[in-house]
């Protein structure tokens, strides 16, 4: 590689292909990036992408294009290319941008605006080629830059960019060369015209610069002719109104040939014709039609042609109709449809026949609903085009040139051009009526027009036909075969030289011949008749417009010809009728064929002539002067139309009557209203096009000296009179108002008059003259401005609106300065409250004439004119209109032009300023416009005010009061200038400059505060207070946050104005700050938020400068109060609504802790506690900045996690208010994903702080607004716990908040009601925990492994508690779906340290098993399963998992024989369920279980799953058997997974105890598990058997076959083993089911109890489960500690003894038995009590298996004789209150379970039966289970019918209500709570009391 040299010149380059580092120093590159460059080497440039500067690199030339680029320096501006136009470089940056937006948008997902983009992107592609390619005609070129430019306007508007503000030329303004109001117009124009736009129904259509056009012009181009003719034809075109039916322009002609070709062949492919002078109400026409005719030139008949017999010739040349086309162009015409030459329009041909007039054809056409054209039509091409002819042919080259064909409208345009030289009469031949009387045969009519002179001599070349085609000198009309009244309805165009039209008798000469279809009679045949019509009257006038009847005339043979005689008969009837000659009167051989008649119309459209009598009796004056008068008075009788078209003729006819009588004033009233007349008439819009015509008159034609003292007079001498207009009527003040709104050009001939006067009689002369008039005319003006009448109310309007324009003029020949003085009186004359509006509108006028451009005038002007303002914004008058006045004086007060403006700006500032502002703050918000122009004026006036405007602005406050209030509202209105978007954001410029000019005022009031507000004394603390927040609110609005805008938007920001947040910290805050000395804790904690949110502006530097106040203000808080913990509280509790809201980093954190630690540690005093504040708050924003960074994402486990995480901060620095708002936000998270239970422990925090008082609450809640006391807000919350409990089926808990409120609805608040209904709902929640079921929710250990994770997960292990019947695969899919980035861990292990330290993420997630913690209060008892099953997932905090392995080498043989355990314990910071669903862990255990242990768990697991499934068979019937049939398979045949079998080979031979003497124990234990599955599954299998089906006959043979081996084995080498449970007989039962009837009796719960599941008693521990079942005969027996609550049994039943002391206690006892009343004792007694009985069992000892061989005594035959008497109530208490020490009897254990009978018992059992009458060896019949009916009917039965309404409650108070599914029935409970339930509350419910005990 060579070496790196420099470019040889500045270079730009444009990245042609995308570009990834893969070298070093490369730096990337996308496609279309600009680079600059700086060096180049061989294949490599060095440079930089402007979008980031500061990063330099290599990059391959071929990926690059590079671009010559111009030399300038500009700051940051990126350089453009030389050679590209100024639009071309805007749609290159634009794509560059808008390619960037739509990535971004891509990205989020938005297609709708991604299509979009790409759409106008495409096109601005297409049209930046279209112009570099320099192919575009101009306008095409013009057309497209406007395109482009609202296309990019457009675009920008729909991606949220900002406006771009341009010239009239559509390029980009810059904005510092406006003034701000300019600046906000310009904004506002934008605005509007994007708007537009946007209304569109694609919005991207092209809308073009609206301009203002009086003329179109339709442009027709005729692609092909597609009709069956076979002759050659004329094609007619025309323009058609079909409402008035007439044809409303000239006819365009196509020659067309039978070849189909044009008969030109250069017209070919050029047919092109422009149809012009259409006006604005001709493109209102309600229906236009494009109609063609076509006329077929040839023989009569075509069919002629085809004859055989070629002799006879016949007659050619002949016009006859052939059809018509016709297409509707209303929307086309009106602009509703979009046109282009490029779209082609089909008109259908439909034929007419030989007599069928055309015009017939057309209406018929228009009427009907379609037209069988088969196919034959005429192709065309329309443009509507504005502007005039010439126009059009200058913009438009590519459309229109000099072959292209112009049809004027028949008649004059709306606006007739001043150099528009007419002279054309438009001549339509109607109809003709040619009766021939008795002659059988009808003529065929043919029509010969032509011009004659008065000698009869044919004017040549004076018809045309139609446009396109040369003249003519006769025109021949269609002929119509054999038709007696032929309707022609053609039209054609005559034109002659005007000195032949005026001649006499040049007439219009038109004969009728009969046409034959041969040659040979076609020659022979002569013209029939004939008539005439002159062109101009005897009067001099032109033929007049209209319809005329015309007098046919026959002559004798040869009269005709060059005759004249015709000319001295009258033409017309009406002419026939006013002369009074007869008919048959004779002229040189012509007379009237009455039989004959002709009708044709004509239009006469000429400049020159007139049809109009009283004006060319004006034009012609002279030769009637004694008629002058009336002459000038008929002048304003005559339409402006023909006034207009003798203009300069009528202005020469009025200076001549003023020339000639200049010392008469007989005619200067007169000449002086004619002349206003043709002015007001020039002031029409339809005539306005003279304007010119008229300023040209004056300056070059018009030649009276002494006109300006004639007009002056007479306007003076209308003014002076204008009081006594007030006395008259109310017209007579029209004089006087036509010559004020003609005022401009009446004084345009009184200056040019005096002009005149000067170059012929000198300056001098005459001069003071002449300023008096003027003088006077304008205090004449001034005189009528007083007068108050409502008469003279539209003069003194139409004064104020004409005035301003006769100053530009008048200052020509006059004093500026004077007319200035008498402008200002003109306007203060006027009373204050009259023509507010005008008046202000003619000061507006005032301001742009050139009065207002001289610094004398200005000064005599301005002061009014800001009087004025001040007056009307202070009243609310008209504020529209005073802000454009304002607007449009400061704008030209900014203009260069303008030169000195500092007194000017000086007068504004001291009337205006003041009142600008306060009429800014009255406007209402809902006229943001008329805001914006109040706003945009303020702004421009501080803008234009420089440092010593200010100060003297200042010091011109009389007193301090005054200032200071001034400076507090000009605070508030920068505040909310800043804060609150008074313009749209896409308004970016105007933003600026509002900001800028903003901070610049706020330097200059800044040094006021410092100067004079600073001390003790002068101190004003609300106003320094108000400065702090304004510049709070200027830094952190959003407008100013670069970090958020482009690289390019950045820049150019940075570039003009540089940061402004920073100048602002320093200047204002950091410096005002410094200023306040003392006054400093004033401010605290007041500017704690306010500050803090300044320093949380992502800006290094500005927070490098704010930073250090906090540490001020600890130290100001300090100095006085020895402490900062007003502070301290503060910046925390800002500091969580700051982050929360977006602001701050993790560079602010270190940046913060940095500064603020500095400080502290050299400081000598707060060096302890400032560096624990410093941790304190890292330590929050840490959290914080962990919270919001995951506030807005879906995990909303992270959410929670981090709320705890805040919860736990600021609970430890006892932040309450904190504490309970993150409780409220951790409930609601809780409550979106449905963790009932994590949302009532959250609630429950929250009520734990609230104590059961009366106490008024510090703050209102908003949970609750009406709870206005602790315990008010504390009962809500419970009852909300307890429904949010209930709704997660952790119902336990729930209870306890129950019982909880019961005691204080008791004992407290004595509210019986609530306490009752609260119980029934107590019930129902006990209800719930024994019937509805629940699902036991997995546990798993979830470790979030790697750098990846948020640093609240990162390398941390978590216990994670599942959904309800969520598994591992499903909790595994949660976990990646929530961190799909992660890598699942296949391995159990722990990681290792790479792991842990590598930048991505891995999860590891494990299934543990929870560790069920011992209670206390069920030692020593029988507990029901469903309440251990709750215990065991709930209220935990250790876990364990297990993990096989081998430690030696594995055995082949038995694996399990060297498999050992490793179980690992995890202790978690909270128990489990909590505030959340995991917790973090603590603490880590591990063991190891050797492989006999690993046996012995394994067999006590057997073994207690076949004991409970066993228990559940017995208290269920009917359970499906499968579940049972796979355990007992399990269990008899255990192939794999190891099993009694393996396990007795691996342990229990002698091999393994030499082995291993250390386990002998643990081979004992083994041995006893062994014996004590064998009764087990003897049990399991007699029930298997009872309920086995055919189908499982076979395998209930192989297990009975398989277990008696087995059985007889174990039996021989470990004993044999009874359970308690299966061994009792039904006697047994029976003693025991009446004890529990006595004990539940002298409790009086009457309340059902559990079944009673064995292996929920004794021990908890999982180890034990087996044990607590079965008792060994050696096993000792304890005593155990009376539990405090009543038990199941009684003490004399449940304690444990001999069998001879059981005997004796219960024959001892108050029920001791007597035979003969047994029967009695037994009624009270339920068949669930003989059936179901459960003994519990002390917690110090285990249950006992009785062995056989070793037992030397038996209860088998142990009765029990039960009393029928009720015991007395001492012998209860006796009873309930046994001795301590009282011992259980040991329960006889007995084999009779086992061999009792499969057969199940009898259905039927007498309630009466007595023990004895029980059979020992059948089980006793269960009772009948009840259904959901009937227990809700008898949860029906316990709500009291008429509960007295309870006392009221605050509004929002939740009712409890237990969530009952009807529809989903609970299974069964045990039956003895069914009955005892059943029976308890039918009792509770009738009417019989209780029963005695």
């Amino acid at each position: 590689m060579t070496a790196w040299v420099p470019v040889s010149h500045s270079k730009n380059a444009v990245a042609i292909f995308n570009l990834e580092p893969s070298l070093p120093h490369q730096i990337p590159l996308n496609v279309g990036d600009t680079l600059q460059l700086e060096e180049e080497s061989s294949g490599w440039y060095k440079g930089f992408n402007v979008k980031n500067k500061t990063r330099k690199g290599i990059f391959p030339k071929s990926y690059v294009h590079v671009k010559e680029i111009l030399q300038t320096i500009q700051g940051r501006e990126e350089k453009v290319p030389a050679k590209e136009t100024p639009v071309v470089q805007e749609i290159t940056t634009v794509l560059r941008e808008w390619c960037d937006i739509s990535k971004h948008l891509y990205t989020r997902g938005e297609k709708e605006k991604v299509e979009l983009t790409h759409k106008l992107m495409y096109d601005l592609i297409e049209w930046r080629k279209q112009i570099l390619s320099e192919t575009l005609p101009v306008d095409e070129l013009k057309d497209m830059k406007q395109l482009v430019t609202s296309k990019v306007d457009w675009g920008n508007r729909k991606l949220g960019l900002d406006l771009v503000i341009r010239d009239e030329e559509g390029g980009i303004q810059n904005p510092n060369l406006l003034s701000t109001v300019a600046l906000y117009n310009k904004h506002e124009d934008t605005t509007q015209r994007i708007g537009q736009q946007d209304k569109q129904s694609d919005g991207l259509r092209h809308q073009k610069k609206a301009s203002v056009s009086y003329t179109y012009n339709l442009f027709v181009f005729v692609k092909n002719i597609v009709c069956k003719i076979g002759e050659d034809a004329d094609v007619l075109m025309t323009l058609y109104d079909a409402k008035e039916g007439k044809y409303i322009s000239e006819y365009y002609v196509v020659k067309w040939t039978s070849k189909g070709t044009p008969k030109d062949l250069s017209l070919f492919n050029n047919l092109k014709v422009l149809f012009t002078d259409l006006g604005a109400k001709d493109l209102q026409r309600e229906r236009i039609y494009l109609v063609c005719q076509i006329i077929r030139i040839g023989r009569m008949e075509l069919k002629e042609g085809d004859q055989k017999d070629n002799s006879k010739k016949y007659t050619v040349g002949l016009k006859r109709p052939c059809g018509v086309a016709v297409m509707e162009i209303t929307d086309i015409v009106s602009g509703k449809t979009d046109t282009d030459v490029e779209k082609h329009y089909f008109l259908p041909f439909q034929p007419c026949s030989s007599d069928d007039c055309l015009d017939s054809v057309v209406k018929k056409v228009l009427v009907a609903k379609e037209i069988n054209h088969k196919g034959q039509g005429i192709w065309v091409a329309l443009k509507m085009i504005p502007g005039e002819a010439k126009q059009v042919f200058k913009e438009y080259p590519h459309l229109v040139d000099s072959k292209t064909a112009v049809a004027r409208k028949m008649g004059f345009p709306e606006v007739i051009m001043p150099g528009d030289v007419r002279n054309d009469v438009y001549i339509t031949l109607i109809q003709g009526d040619f009766d021939r009387g008795t002659r059988p045969k009808t003529r065929n009519v043919e029509v010969a027009v032509s011009v004659c002179d008065g000698q009869g001599n044919i004017i040549h070349n004076a018809i045309y036909q139609a446009a396109g085609e040369k003249p003519a000198d006769v025109y021949h009309s269609v002929v119509y075969y054999q038709v007696k009244a032929p309707k022609y309805q053609e039209t054609f165009k005559v034109a002659i030289p005007i000195e032949k039209f005026c001649q006499p008798n040049t007439h219009i000469k038109i004969t009728f011949r009969h046409r034959s279809s041969t040659e040979t009679k076609d020659k022979q045949e002569k013209p029939f008749g004939m008539t005439y019509l002159r062109l101009m009257t005897d009067i001099g006038t032109t033929v007049p417009n209209g319809t005329h009847d015309l007098l046919v005339f026959k002559g004798d043979k040869g009269s005709q010809e060059n005759s004249t005689g015709y000319l001295e008969l009258p033409n017309t009837k009406q002419e026939l009728e006013t002369s009074g000659q007869n008919s048959q009167n004779t002229k040189k051989g012509f007379y009237i064929n009455s039989n004959h008649a002709f009708q044709l119309s004509t239009v006469v459209c000429s400049t020159k002539l007139t049809q109009n009598v009283d004006l060319l009796g004006l034009l012609k004056w002279r030769s009637a002067q004694e008629k002058i008068k009336d002459s000038l008075e008929s002048l304003m009788k005559v339409d402006g139309e023909e006034v207009v078209k003798f203009l300069q003729d009528t202005l020469d006819a009025l200076c001549g009557i003023m020339a000639e009588n200049p010392q008469s004033e007989d005619y200067d009233e007169h000449v002086f209203n004619a002349l206003v007349f043709i002015i007001g008439l020039i002031a029409d819009r339809k005539y306005q096009q003279f304007r010119p015509v008229l300023d040209t008159y004056i300056s070059e034609n018009y030649s009276i000296t002494f006109a300006d003292r004639k007009l002056m007079k007479i306007l003076k001498t209308y003014l002076d009179n204008s009081s006594d207009i007030c006395e008259m009527e109310s017209t007579a003040h029209e004089p006087l108002y036509k010559a004020l709104r003609s005022i401009e050009y009446l004084f345009k001939f009184i200056l040019r008059s005096r002009i005149l006067f000067v170059a012929l009689h000198g300056e001098t002369t005459g001069k003071q003259h002449f300023e008096t008039s003027v003088r006077e005319v304008f205090h004449s003006l001034s005189w009528l401005m007083t007068i108050t009448s409502d008469t003279v109310l539209t003069c003194q309007g139409a004064a104020m609106r004409y005035i301003p324009a006769v100053i530009s003029d008048t200052m020509a020949l006059f004093s500026p300065k004077e007319l200035a003085e008498l402008l200002r009186e003109f306007i203060i004359k006027l009373p204050a409250d009259r023509l507010v509006r005008p008046k202000l509108e003619c000061i507006r006028d005032f301001v742009h004439s050139d009065v207002f451009r001289w610094r004398e005038c200005r000064t005599i002007l301005l002061p009014m004119m800001a009087a004025q303002l001040e007056n009307h914004m202070m009243k609310n008058e008209e504020m529209a209109m005073c802000a454009e006045l304002l607007t449009d004086i400061l704008d030209m007060l900014w203009r260069k032009e303008m030169k000195t403006t500092h007194g000017d700006i000086s007068q504004l500032m001291h009337t205006l300023l003041q009142s600008t502002i306060q009429s800014a703050i009255m406007i209402n918000t809902e006229d943001p416009q008329l805001l914006g122009k109040y706003v945009a004026c303020m702004i421009s006036l501080l803008r234009q005010m420089t440092e010593y405007h200010y100060q003297e602005f200042l010091n011109a406050f009389p007193s301090r009061i005054e200032l200071t209030d001034f400076l507090m509202r000009i605070f508030l209105v920068f505040r909310n200038l800043v804060s609150q978007n008074v313009y749209p954001n896409d308004w970016s410029i105007m933003i600026m400059q509002v900001n800028s000019v903003v901070l610049f005022a706020m330097k200059q009031f800044s040094k006021v505060l410092a100067r004079s507000f600073v001390t003790i004394d002068d101190f004003e603390f609300q106003l320094w207070n108000n400065l702090f927040h304004l510049a709070v609110a200027f830094v952190t609005q959003s407008s100013l946050q670069l970090e958020q805008f482009s690289a390019g938007k950045r820049n150019l920001i940075l570039d003009t104005y540089s940061d402004m947040r920073r100048e602002v910290a320093l200047d204002i805050i950091r410096t005002m700050w410094n200023f306040l000395g003392k006054n400093k804790i004033k401010f605290i904690p007041g500017m704690v938020g306010p500050f803090l949110e300044v320093t949380l502006v992502p800006e290094e530097e500005l927070r490098k400068e704010t930073i250090p106040i906090f540490f001020d203000m600890m130290q100001c808080e300090y100095n006085i109060n020895k402490n900062f913990k007003t502070f301290e509280r503060e910046i925390i509790t800002q500091f969580d609504v700051l982050v929360e809201g977006g602001g701050g980093d993790e560079e602010y954190r270190a940046l913060f802790k940095s500064i603020i630690a500095d400080f502290c540690q050299k400081h000598n005093v707060l060096h302890r506690d400032g560096v624990h504040f410093v941790n304190l708050i890292s330590k929050l924003l840490e959290r914080l900045l962990d919270y919001r960074n995951i506030i807005h994402e879906e995990n909303r486990e992270n959410k929670m996690s981090c709320t705890v995480n805040l919860l736990n901060f600021y609970k430890e620095i006892d932040r309450q208010d904190m504490y309970i708002r993150y409780l409220y936000k951790l409930r609601d998270l809780h409550l979106e994903c449905e963790n009932y239970i994590e949302a009532a422990y959250a609630l429950q925090l929250r009520a734990n702080r609230l104590k059961w008082s009366d106490v008024p609450l510090l703050t209102t809640n908003q949970q609750c607004p009406d709870a206005k006391t602790e315990r008010q807000l504390k009962e809500v919350l419970y009852y909300e716990i307890v429904e949010l409990f209930d709704k997660g089926k952790l119902w336990e808990k729930g209870i306890l908040l129950c019982k909880e409120l019961a005691d204080q609805y008791e004992k407290e608040t004595f509210d019986y009601i609530q306490l009752g209904e609260l119980l029934t709902q107590q019930a129902l929640l006990y209800n719930n925990i024994m019937k509805v079921p629940r699902p036991a929710p997995e546990y798993f250990k979830v470790a979030y492994i790697g750098l990846g994770f948020p640093t609240f997960l990162r390398n941390r292990t978590f216990i994670c508690r599942g959904k309800d019947y969520e598994r591992l695969t499903d909790f595994v899919a949660r976990m990646q779906q929530q961190y799909p980035s992660a890598q699942l861990m296949n391995k159990t292990t722990t990681p290792d340290k790479e792991t842990y330290e590598a930048k991505g993420q891995t999860l590891q997630v494990v299934p543990v098993q929870a560790v069920r913690e011992e209670r206390r209060e069920f030692r020593g008892k029988m507990i029901s399963e469903q309440i251990m099953n709750y215990y065991s997932v709930n209220e935990v905090q250790k876990f364990t998992y297990s993990r096989p392995f081998h430690k030696s080498q594995k055995d082949k043989e038995n694996e399990f024989k060297t498999m050992w355990v490793e179980r690992t314990y995890y202790i978690i910071s909270e128990k489990l369920p909590g505030i959340l669903r995991w917790f973090e862990v603590i603490s880590t255990t591990t063991e190891e279980l050797s492989p006999i242990q690993t046996a012995i768990e394994n067999m006590e697991d057997i073994n207690r799953k076949l004991k409970n499934m066993i228990i559940q068979h017995q208290e269920e019937p009917s359970l499906q058997v499968n579940p049972l049939s796979g355990l007992l398979n399990s269990v008899i045949d255990s192939a794999v997974m190891g099993g009694p079998v393996v396990y007795e080979q691996a342990f229990c031979c002698d091999e393994y105890a030499q082995s291993n003497p250390g386990d002998m124990i643990h081979i004992s234990r083994l041995k006893e598990l062994f014996a004590e599955q064998i009764p087990l599954v003897q049990v399991g299998l007699s029930i298997h058997k009872r309920k086995v089906t055919d189908m499982l006959k076979p395998l209930q043979n192989k297990m009975e076959e398989m277990f008696l081996r087995r059985k007889s084995l174990v039996e021989e080498r470990y004993g044999k083993k009874l359970v308690e449970e299966f061994s009792l007989t039904a006697h047994d039962k029976l003693v025991q089911s009446f004890a529990r009837r006595r004990s539940r009796g002298n409790t009086m719960s009457g309340r059902p109890s559990s079944t009673m599941s064995s292996s929920s008693s004794s021990s908890d521990t999982p180890g034990t489960g087996s044990r607590s079942s079965v008792i060994s005969v050696t096993d000792s027996v304890k005593e155990d500690k009376p539990s405090r609550r009543h038990s199941l049994f009684p003490p004399s039943l449940t304690s444990r003894s001999s069998g001879a002391q059981l005997k004796d206690r219960v024959a001892s006892s108050p029920a001791k038995t007597a035979t003969n009343k047994a029967h009695r004792n037994s009624k009270d007694m339920s068949n669930e009590d003989i059936s179901h009985i459960a003994t519990s069992t002390p917690k110090d000892h285990k249950p006992i298996i009785l062995d056989e061989k070793d037992t030397k005594w038996t209860w088998r035959h142990t009765t029990v004789c039960l009393s029928s008497t009720r015991p007395l109530r001492k012998d209860i208490k006796k009873t309930n209150h046994s001795p301590i020490n009282m011992q259980r009897p040991m329960r006889a254990l007995t084999l009779q379970g086992m061999t009792a009978p499969s057969t199940p018992p009898s259905s039927s059992s007498s309630a009466t039966s007595t023990p004895t009458d029980l059979d020992p060896e059948i089980p006793p019949k269960l009772p009948p289970k009840l259904s959901a009916h009937d227990m809700s009917h008898t949860q029906a039965d316990i709500s009291p019918t008429h509960n007295p309404v309870p006392p009221p409650k605050p509004a929002g108070y939740p009712v409890l209500r237990i969530n009952q599914d009807n529809d989903d029935e609970p299974p069964p409970i045990p039956k003895k709570g069914n009955s005892l339930k059943r029976s308890t509350l039918e009792r509770k419910s009738s009417d019989d009391p209780p029963p005695k005990p």
